[in-house]
């Protein structure tokens, strides 16, 4: 599920040694970050005045001990850490999280247990005076160069969060003691809620009598630390978090890292590098992936082609409080991605189990970094997430806490029914049966593990198939109607009734992109002993890979590319939209009949008519992204072609001529009266809403541009603006108006849409930049007015018996008008010139 965002929550707390290749500073705001001392004035604790004493003699025999990464103590109400010389200088990743949220203020997707809400890179050393500092990292800039990286060191000093005095050590000084008592009692923003955080949550100052520190835990390679929080609401009374610090040691040598290439989809994670360059600096990515690698004694046996087990698999705890019937399908979700990984050389790579009881592991927890996890969250939020955190030196992901919203079902639910009723019986009500549920949530796990592999969204996966292809049993057999699980292409919306296509056809799953996806990121080139020789190599085998449109990756982020669509299917939206608006004609001729509930109102009908709606704007706009479309293709100097290409001329008249028949054109089967009379949405605002949508896309000054240089580039071979408005005032303008009065209605509410946007060009209220002014100097801006001044001589000549159609046609007048004195401050024409 979209999300940009696609969404990487990146590193916390990390620990490794300070090299010269790679130099861990954080920059901007991070001078700010105030330092937490560790004790008050009132501290009581055994501090002799030469300073530090011994361990013997500051410990006693009543402390409790618990062992691990930093031993803790705790002794007379208080926390102490033991800071050996080893942990000095070594990345450390912090990663809080919530425990346990407060009652009755969540926001909408943030604020409940298991949620993320700080992280960090940071390390200790030792400082003057007795005294151990807590410093944050940063690895943004790097340098292999001893004098360079000395000059990066010294402009790019990074702060202290924490202070805290020595209160012990042992003879040879090599292990000091300090306390974190007041640290990890303070409001502190590093550890905990962000200011902004707080602004979201209303809440106010930390309410110190009422905030203590619950439990230190150590363990072999991190350290948990739970704390309560209570905090004053700005809008009266309190809130009270559980809330978990895990602070989880570093490798010493970060895993190997390989370079991000954007023909295949991963997150990344950058820096600058100053060697690389010699006559400047150049950003690098590294691509997030886990530290699979072979067992020692395997290693071998890798080299020569064998699958072998990694010496580290990747485990999923499925969260306890998940309901029972859903678990084994989260598990499938998990487990589905287990033959891919064999791509890469590793069997058993990745597994799914249930999180241990306390009775079988009284030291498991939820919030322990060192464990990944899919979090059931009890929230009326119908969505899913896969954030990951890494290790910013190398790319490595840590853990991952895949969020698992409760709501999400009413998503899948409402999706499948819009999209795969006409085909499948099951669909065709307001509650699936558990198994077809269940496989709707499997398709849904392994989406959102995908992303926590470090996947990105593939949108090119669901534009390789043609429309024949798409209702061809054996082709979706073997390859599915998607080549990626990581599109947004959900089902399969185009198999029409009679095609005889069953159910596990319908579903996306792990296909072709996948595979080769996965074995891309994480095979193993043991040949090189750096990642940078592998380049060359790795530039080749892209090539022979995409060569083949199946193994093809398109960015979720493209504007003008319309091969990389959301919700969309086929390398034809023209031929499968055609056959998806007739599914919903389907489905709206029946939405009565399958949203009825007994004892109900027509909340389902509402509600379900809505979402054939909503599924023919995606419709529409898939469309609509073909005219004024640029490919977009990744190229390399060695791949012959261009890497922008203006949309075909031909493809672009057929989505017009598409955008005729089912926008243009009046669509009165969208507003049905036995359903109308039944919900509260109103006809004329759900067509307001299709022509605003719709003309918003054609007359953006984007496309305008888009059209402006294919154009100049190609001429006449070119779809043009001029091919643009004579195209819309053929359909909007110079065809008749409907008979009937419902239709005409609908057509002026287009006609409306269209000047609105038209004038919008003009003026500047549909630029993307904001130099996209009206001082444009580009044909744009005389194309537009050029268009409105001649659209406004057609309206003011022209004779209708029809009140309503004079009274809308002196409106548009108005309008133009309106815009022609906003930019020309001047008296506009009254005709055609």
């Amino acid at each position: 599920m979209k999300k940009l965002l696609t969404i990487i929550m990146a590193g916390a707390l990390l620990l490794g040694p300070v090299t010269s290749s790679a130099q861990r500073n954080r920059q901007s705001n991070d001078s700010r970050i105030p330092v937490v001392r560790a004790e008050s004035k009132s501290d009581s604790t055994k501090k002799s005045p030469q300073g530090p004493v011994s361990i013997e003699k500051f410990i006693t025999k009543e402390a409790s001990k618990m062992d691990g990464m930093t031993t803790v103590y705790k002794q007379d109400g208080k926390y102490y850490l033991t800071i050996p010389d080893s942990l000095i200088g070594r990345d450390i990743l912090m990663v809080s999280r919530v425990s346990q949220s407060a009652a009755d203020i969540r926001g909408s997707f943030s604020g409940y247990a298991g949620d993320q809400i700080s992280s960090g890179l940071y390390k200790f050393e030792k400082g003057p005076d007795n005294k151990i500092f807590l410093r944050k990292v940063s690895v943004r800039e790097r340098s292999q160069d001893s004098i360079m990286s000395q000059n990066i060191l010294k402009s790019n000093l990074t702060p202290i969060i924490g202070s805290f005095p020595i209160k012990a050590w042992n003879e040879d000084k090599s292990l000091s003691i300090i306390d974190v008592t007041d640290f990890f009692n303070a409001d502190s923003e590093v550890l905990y809620f962000s200011k902004s955080t707080k602004t979201s949550f209303k809440l106010g100052a930390q309410d110190k009598d009422k905030s203590y520190i619950s439990s230190i835990r150590t363990y072999p390679i991190n350290t948990e630390v739970t704390v309560v929080k209570t905090f004053a609401r700005t809008t009266g009374g309190n809130a009270t978090y559980e809330l978990n610090c895990s602070f989880v040691l570093l490798p010493e040598v970060p895993m190997t890292p390989r370079y991000y290439d954007e023909r295949v989809g991963y997150f990344t994670t950058s820096y600058t590098d100053f060697d690389k360059n010699p006559h400047g600096v150049e950003k690098v990515q590294l691509i997030t992936r886990w530290r699979l690698e072979p067992r020692p004694e395997d290693l071998e046996k890798y080299k020569r082609g064998e699958l072998v087990e990694p010496a580290k698999p990747i485990v999923y705890y499925i969260d306890p409080s998940t309901p029972a019937k859903w678990v084994p399908y989260l598990i499938q979700g998990v487990n589905d991605w287990e033959p891919v990984f064999r791509n890469a050389g590793f069997k058993n790579a990745i597994r799914a189990e249930m999180a241990p009881t306390s009775e079988q592991d009284s030291t498991w927890s939820l919030e322990d970094a060192r464990y990944s996890a899919i979090v059931y969250k009890p929230s009326d939020i119908a969505n899913a997430s896969g954030p990951h955190v890494n290790d910013p030196r190398s790319g490595e992901i840590i853990e991952s806490h895949i969020n698992w919203y409760h709501n999400v079902m009413s998503l899948l639910h409402d999706w499948y029914f819009i999209q795969c009723s006409p085909v499948d019986e099951g669909a065709r009500t307001m509650n699936f049966d558990d198994e077809l549920m269940g496989q709707l949530i499997r398709f849904v796990s392994s989406h959102e593990v995908g992303h926590t592999l470090g996947l990105r969204h593939n949108f090119f996966g669901s534009a390789v198939a043609t429309t024949k292809q798409l209702r061809d049993p054996e082709y979706l057999k073997k390859y599915g109607h998607t080549t990626s699980i990581m599109d947004y292409s959900r089902f399969n919306f185009v198999v029409q009734p009679g095609d005889n296509i069953p159910r596990e056809l319908l579903f996306p799953r792990i296909s072709t992109y996948d595979n080769w996806a996965i074995e891309w990121g994480y095979r193993r080139f043991y040949e090189y002993d750096d990642p940078k020789k592998e380049l060359s190599m790795i530039n080749k085998w892209i090539m022979e890979k995409t060569a083949d449109p199946i193994c093809f990756f398109g960015t979720e982020s493209s504007p003008n590319d319309p091969r990389y669509q959301s919700e969309d299917l086929g390398n034809n939206q023209m031929e499968t939209n055609e056959l998806g608006i007739r599914n919903l004609k389907f489905i709206m001729n029946n939405l009565i009949e399958w949203t009825s509930e007994p004892n109900k109102g027509y909340e389902a009908l509402r509600n379900m008519h809505n979402q054939v709606f909503t599924q023919y704007r995606r419709y529409i706009r898939h469309v609509a992204k073909w005219v004024g479309g640029v490919y977009e293709t990744p190229k390399r100097v060695e791949m012959e072609g261009n890497v922008y290409t203006p949309v075909e001329k031909s493809k672009q008249k057929e989505a017009i001529a598409f955008l005729n028949r089912h926008v243009f054109t009046p669509q009165e089967w969208l507003v049905p009266s036995d359903v109308m009379n039944k919900v509260v949405t109103k006809p004329e605002s759900i067509m307001d809403n299709a022509y605003k949508a719709v003309f918003g896309d054609l007359l953006s000054k984007r496309v305008m541009l888009n059209l402006y240089e294919a154009e100049l580039q190609y001429g006449n071979k070119a779809y043009t603006m001029t091919d643009l408005f004579a195209d819309l005032n053929k359909y909007m303008w110079d065809s008749a108006m409907p008979r009937d009065a419902a239709a005409r209605s609908y057509k002026r509410i287009g006609q409306k849409a269209y000047v609105n946007a038209l004038c919008g060009l003009l003026t500047g209220e549909t630029a993307i930049r904001a130099t996209d002014t009206t001082k444009d100097h580009t044909d744009i801006n005389s194309m537009a007015y050029y268009q409105l001044k001649n659209l406004r001589y057609k309206l003011s000549v022209k004779n209708s018996s029809d009140p309503l159609e004079s009274a809308h046609n002196d409106y548009l007048i108005k309008v133009i008008d309106k815009a022609f004195n906003q930019v020309f401050d001047a008296p506009v024409v009254k005709a055609k010139e």
